[in-house]
């Protein structure tokens, strides 16, 4: 059998047929492995990654979260 990326290794063991309602509708698969970004390669999804780091860096609602969680729960 043929080796899995680790990307691909959670998207291959979903079950086909299953009668979990979560399942149902012929989008969750396909979304489930959009979100793991399936059609890149391992260069283009840790380009990706980084940027969408960056990206939350500089965000005012991670700021805001931030300060939220030190403030209720001592988490920074």
């Amino acid at each position: 059998s043929p080796v899995l990326s680790p990307r691909a290794k959670p998207c291959s063991s979903l079950p086909a047929g299953s009668q979990l309602p979560c399942f149902h509708g012929s989008s969750t698969i396909r979304n489930l492995k959009e979100r793991f970004h399936m059609n890149m390669t391992e260069e283009q999804l840790q380009l990706l990654i980084e940027q969408m780091v960056d990206g939350s860096m500089r965000s005012i609602t991670t700021k805001l979260y931030d300060g939220f969680q030190y403030l209720t729960n001592g988490i920074m």
